[in-house]
């Protein structure tokens, strides 16, 4: 296909030039990784880059890693100042963003809006109030590509052209990802489903008292959200019953404060039929995710570690019987920044502007 930048590319306008994107929350970890994915995507230009705490601030000042070819000033979060973009990326605290979304959809309809908090990624209003304890702003289109459906597509189709589109949370991320084909293919007791979650600090967000969240994270783990009380259970359910077609699902999801800045290992356990083995597992994710770029089912035997994707949009992915229990293991590792967050939000966009998926983003881990 031409190139993103080309006068060309059907995304690139009658001027020929690259979509305008808009990032609020720059400031933050989400909007931040965002920000600096698409410091170097050829396909579109970085036009505004506004916060809330931090505006008035040179983005040097609070991302000084981030090099957009220029300093600019980082704007108020305000529907004026994100008015004429192309695409806007919302990092929001959860309850933020569907005013500022549906301001922005109203006046223009073309708008590409992503939106990485919470706010549009459920289809139940009860589920919503239930964990959020606000009011429903919709659903959106649903921002995982590789999702597998129960009807035999994949969610990718959903988003070639989208305009709404709500990226997921970093630990469903993992958590679908490893277990959606298992329950597919009834593999697993989907009313047996459990995951226990280590989280590096930044899957916290980042708060004005993140140097004391950095002395507390220093040699110790912490369970958070204990007791079925996070927010992603219900986005990791919904996920699972449009994978599996089925309603009777239960998952015990328990994540785990450790010590490191990056990176979710999703450790997913489930009951198995007498006779299941390693084999029928592996087979079942080697199936839904053949030729999936960023996903990589690893040989019987074989695990994944945080830090064989930090920096990357890559999930790894290994799976193993337990014959005496008679349960299975999945183990999902994934950075939750970049496959969790930004990188979901870069494979989404370029879907919905016509651009080759994997545009902007790498396989490819940092070094250790």
């Amino acid at each position: 296909m031409p190139s993103p930048s080309s006068s060309t590319d059907p995304t690139s306008g009658a001027a020929g030039r690259r979509p305008r994107v808009a990032v609020v929350g720059a400031s933050g970890y989400a909007g931040g990784e965002t920000l600096r994915l698409l410091s170097g995507h050829p396909g579109v230009e970085v036009a505004t880059v506004a916060a809330h705490s931090s505006a008035g601030r040179r983005l040097s000042e609070v991302a000084p890693h981030i090099d957009l070819g220029h300093d600019p000033v980082l704007q108020e979060t305000t529907v004026e100042s994100l008015r004429g973009h192309d695409v806007v990326v919302l990092a929001l605290p959860h309850g933020e963003s569907g005013r500022i979304a549906a301001a922005l959809r109203a006046d223009d309809p073309e708008v590409l809006v992503l939106d990485l908090g919470a706010d549009h990624r459920l289809e139940s209003a009860v589920d919503w109030a239930d964990y959020y304890r606000t009011e429903h702003a919709g659903t959106w289109t649903y921002g995982m590509p590789e999702l597998p459906l129960a009807d035999g597509t994949r969610q990718r189709e959903h988003l070639v052209g989208a305009r709404e589109i709500a990226v997921p949370g970093c630990n469903a991320t993992a958590v679908t990802l490893a277990l959606a084909p298992l329950v597919r293919a009834g593999l697993v007791d989907g009313s047996r489903l459990s995951a226990v979650l280590p989280v590096g600090y930044s899957g916290a967000g980042r708060s004005p008292k993140q140097h004391l969240l950095l002395a507390e994270a220093a040699g110790t783990a912490s369970p958070y959200a204990v007791g079925g009380t996070h927010r992603h259970v219900p986005e990791v359910l919904q996920n699972l019953r449009r994978a599996g077609g089925q309603d009777d699902l239960r998952l015990t999801f328990t994540p785990v404060l450790v010590p490191m800045s990056r990176g979710i290992l999703a450790v997913c356990n489930a009951p198995v039929p007498d006779g299941t083995t390693t084999a029928d597992l592996l087979g079942a994710l080697q199936g839904d995710y053949a030729g999936e770029h960023f996903v990589a089912v690893l040989p019987e035997g074989t695990f994944p570690a945080t830090g064989e994707v930090a920096g990357a949009n890559t999930i790894r992915i290994g799976a193993a019987v337990d014959r005496r229990s008679g349960q299975a293991t999945v183990v999902a590792a994934i950075d939750n920044l970049v496959k969790g967050t930004a990188g979901a939000a870069i494979q989404s966009l370029n879907l919905a502007l016509g651009l080759t998926e994997s545009t902007g983003l790498t396989r490819t881990a940092l070094a250790p």
